[in-house]
């Protein structure tokens, strides 16, 4: 009896909802934990970062316009869909070094978190905005509206680390350039294919696979990025991508350790928000 075939797969960028060879046609070796092969994955280039840019860009108005309800039930639906690839996510996670038990743990605790973020989507207005005490006849009201663009430069805890970083941009109405962990983006792909047969429009997130060295510094300098969350890059390269964020005033969410099997706070999503105040006479 032969031993059975395996495909040598090599899995493609994810931009604009569909998954796109890199520009360049490069792809690298992702290895598994003991160092044997496990995939091939595309090795974007400074191309792939303009054209997820300028796809997150064209998603991002209708993405915002939609109810803060709907923007819940699609990531809702996410988390589900995340649930039903419950083994797929634990093997890939496997590749990466994690026993059984603890690879099954964290898909559990990702499903967890993106469920968590998808219930404060029609949360946040209440907790951020306000009713502002004013010294005349009007009314006074602070609402918090996305920022835009945000790019991400995820860390690598390759599935919750990377749902803690993700799902906090875009769940009040950013669209998201991601920059996945470069030794393990197999976990990012598969969500990838998630988000891509669920309901989130697509281009509302945009996944890069590649080198951290040389795509960074694109996504950082990009005029049409807003805000940048360096949580995965080096921390010294760190200093460097945020000069070149302050090119276009980027907001920028610095590098810390982060304990991502923490609860988690509101802090990343309030990062990607700013703040519109509108004043309106009363009686009219």
């Amino acid at each position: 009896m032969s031993d059975r075939l395996t495909v040598r797969k090599t899995y493609k960028l994810y931009i604009a909802g569909a998954f796109p060879r890199s520009e360049s046609g490069r792809t690298y070796v992702v290895n598994d934990a003991e160092g044997a092969f496990a995939a091939n994955a595309a090795k974007a280039s400074r191309k792939d970062v303009r054209d997820a840019v300028a796809a997150a860009r064209k998603a991002q108005p209708g993405w915002a316009d939609r109810t803060a309800y709907n923007r819940g039930q699609i990531l809702y639906r996410v988390a589900e869909m995340l649930e039903d690839r419950h083994d797929q996510f634990t093997g890939a996670l496997r590749r990466s070094g994690l026993g059984k038990a603890e690879a099954a743990a964290q898909v559990d605790a990702a499903v967890d978190r993106w469920v968590w973020y998808a219930g404060w989507a029609d949360k946040l207005s209440a907790v951020t905005g306000a009713a502002n005490p004013v010294s005349g006849p009007f009314f006074n009201f602070s609402t918090p509206e996305p920022t835009g663009v945000v790019a991400v430069i995820a860390p690598d805890d390759p599935l919750l680390g990377l749902v803690s970083v993700l799902a906090p941009a875009i769940v009040a109405g950013n669209a998201a350039v991601v920059l996945a962990s470069e030794p393990a983006p197999l976990p990012a792909i598969t969500l990838a294919e998630v988000l891509a047969t669920s309901d989130l429009p697509g281009g509302v997130v945009n996944i890069l696979t590649g080198h951290r060295d040389e795509l960074a510094p694109w996504l950082a300098s990009h005029m049409d990025v807003n805000a940048i969350d360096l949580t995965g890059a080096a921390p010294g390269q760190a200093p460097e991508l945020e000069r070149a964020a302050a090119g276009n005033l980027k907001r920028v969410v610095r590098p810390a350790g982060a304990d991502w099997t923490a609860a988690p706070g509101i802090d990343r999503m309030t990062a990607f928000l700013e703040t519109k105040t509108v004043w309106h006479p009363v009686g009219i």
